[in-house]
C-alpha cells in the first residue's frame, strides 16, 4: 500500500501531536470558511450583494467544489501519502482566503470563494483516515470529538478576528488576517505531522498485500450498510440545519435582534465557544464510556436524547423578541446540539473497510456539504429574499425559522442507526462485513 507509512512505534508515540496538528488544520479550514459570516453585512453594503448571492458565496459555489472535490482527494488518500495532500490543501485554501480581500465585485468574490473550496476538499478525507489508523474503536468518537473542535474554535476564531479586525480595519484585512497564518501551518504540517500505516490501530491489520478497491466500490459498499446510511443522513440534515443557522446568524442578530457588530464578537460569540467546546469535548468522552458500558449503539442514543432536549431552546433564538431570552436560549441549546460530530465520524470509521475510510469519510463529508453546506445558507438566502416583500427586515428571522421544523427528521435516523447497532451487538453478526475486500 502506497503512503510511506512511518515506523508504527513512533506513529503511536506521536498521535497526540498527529491529532493535535490534524485539528489545528481543521480549526484553519472553519476559520477561514466562517469569516464570511461575521463581516457579510460589510460586504453587502461595500460590493452592493443580495441575500441570495451571499447564500450562494456561502453555500453552493463554495460547497460544489468542496464535496465535489473530495471524492477525487480521498481516492488519492486511500493511495498515497496523506500528510502531503493535507500540507498542500491547506497552503492552497489559506492563500485563497486571503484573495479573497482582494475581490471587487460579485464574480471575483465568488472565485475566490471557489478556491476556499478547492484548497478545503484536501482536508478532512484523509485526516478521517488518519485518525481512525491511529485510535481503536472504543478511543475513536473521543479522538474525532478533539478533531472536530476545530469547529467549534475556527468558527469561534473567524468570528472573533474576522469581526474585531473587519470592524477596525475592514473586511478585506480581515480575509488576509485569517488566512495568512494557514500558510505557516502547511510547513509545520508537512515536517512535523506523522503518516502511520493503515490499519494501525485495528486487532486485524489490513495485510501488505490487500487489494485496493475502486471509488465505486467505496460507494457501494457505504449503501449496502443500513447502518452507515442512516448516520450519514442524521449527520447530513444536522449539519445542513447548522449551516443554514450559521450562515446567517450574526446577520440576524444584527437585523432582528439589534445586536452590535461588537455585541456578537465580545459577548454572544466568546460564551458559545466556551459552551460549544465543553459540549464537543465532554460528549465525545461520555460517548466512550458509554460504548464501552453498553454498546455502540448507546452513541447513536446519545446524540437522539441530546437533541431531543435542544431543539426547543434553539427555536427560542429565532421566536423571542427579546435579546436576552433569543440569546439565552440559543447558549442552551449550544450545550446538547454540538456534540454529535465526533461520535458520528467515529462510528462511521469503525465501519468502513480499511481501505476505504478516507472514501467513507468524502462520502460523508460530499452529502454533508453539497446537501448541507450547498443547500441549508442557498435556501436561506432565498427564502429571506422571497419574504422580504411581505417581512421587510424581519424576513431573514422566519427563513432561519423555517429550518428547526427539520429537527425530528435526522432525530430518527440516529434513533434508527442506534437500533440496528444493538440488533448486530445482540446477534453477534454485523448487518454488513467490515472486512469486504481480501488479499489477491
Amino acid at each position: 500500500m502506497a503512503g510511506d507509512a512511518t515506523d508504527p512505534d513512533r506513529a503511536m508515540r506521536r498521535r497526540s501531536l498527529t491529532l493535535g496538528l490534524l485539528t489545528a488544520a481543521y480549526f484553519c479550514s472553519y476559520m477561514d470558511r466562517q469569516i464570511l459570516a461575521i463581516i457579510q453585512e460589510l460586504i453587502r453594503k461595500d460590493l452592493h450583494l443580495t441575500d441570495t448571492q451571499l447564500g450562494l458565496v456561502q453555500g453552493f459555489a463554495f460547497a460544489i467544489f468542496y464535496a465535489g472535490l473530495g471524492i477525487p482527494v480521498a481516492w488519492l488518500a486511500d493511495r498515497s501519502n496523506r500528510v502531503n495532500i493535507i500540507a498542500i490543501a491547506l497552503a492552497l485554501w489559506s492563500g485563497m482566503t486571503a484573495a479573497c480581500g482582494l475581490a471587487a465585485n460579485f464574480t471575483q468574490l465568488l472565485l475566490a470563494r471557489i478556491g476556499v473550496g478547492v484548497g478545503e476538499a484536501g482536508s478532512s478525507p484523509p485526516s478521517h483516515s488518519i485518525i481512525a489508523d491511529l485510535y481503536p474503536p472504543e478511543q475513536r468518537a473521543g479522538a474525532m470529538a478533539i478533531y472536530t473542535w476545530g469547529i467549534t474554535l475556527g468558527a469561534f476564531a473567524g468570528t472573533f478576528i474576522g469581526g474585531a479586525v473587519g470592524h477596525a480595519y475592514g473586511w478585506r484585512a480581515a480575509m488576509f488576517a485569517v488566512g495568512a497564518p494557514g500558510l505557516v501551518l502547511a510547513i509545520v504540517i508537512k515536517l512535523f505531522l506523522t503518516e502511520p500505516r493503515r490499519g494501525l490501530s485495528e486487532t486485524t491489520p489490513l495485510a501488505a498485500d490487500a487489494t485496493q478497491p475502486g471509488m465505486g466500490e467505496a460507494f457501494k459498499s457505504l449503501w449496502r450498510d443500513p447502518i452507515a446510511r442512516h448516520l450519514v443522513a442524521g449527520v447530513t440534515l444536522i449539519s445542513g440545519i447548522g449551516y443554514a443557522q450559521g450562515a446567517f446568524g450574526p446577520s440576524y442578530l444584527q437585523r432582528s435582534q439589534h445586536l452590535t457588530l461588537t455585541n456578537i464578537i465580545f459577548i454572544v460569540a466568546p460564551v458559545a465557544f466556551v459552551i460549544s467546546t465543553v459540549s464537543g469535548l465532554t460528549g465525545g468522552q461520555v460517548a466512550n464510556r458509554l460504548a464501552r458500558r453498553y454498546g455502540l449503539h448507546a452513541q447513536a442514543w446519545m446524540i437522539v436524547g441530546l437533541h431531543l432536549i435542544g431543539t426547543l431552546p434553539y427555536a427560542m433564538l429565532f421566536l423571542a423578541r427579546n435579546s436576552h431570552l433569543a440569546i439565552g436560549g440559543y447558549w442552551f441549546a449550544l450545550l446538547f446540539v454540538t456534540s454529535y460530530l465526533g461520535p458520528t465520524f467515529g462510528l462511521l470509521q469503525g465501519r468502513a473497510p480499511l481501505q476505504l475510510r478516507a472514501s467513507w469519510a468524502a462520502i460523508t463529508l460530499l452529502c454533508i456539504n453539497l446537501i448541507g453546506l450547498g443547500l441549508g445558507p442557498t435556501f436561506i438566502g432565498f427564502l429571506s429574499e422571497q419574504l422580504r416583500p411581505r417581512f421587510g427586515e424581519e424576513s431573514l428571522r422566519y427563513a432561519l425559522l423555517s429550518v428547526v421544523c427539520l429537527g425530528p427528521w435526522p432525530i430518527y435516523h440516529y434513533w434508527r442507526a442506534g437500533v440496528l447497532l444493538k440488533r448486530e451487538a445482540a446477534d453477534r453478526v454485523p448487518v454488513e462485513k467490515m472486512t469486504l475486500f481480501r488479499p489477491a
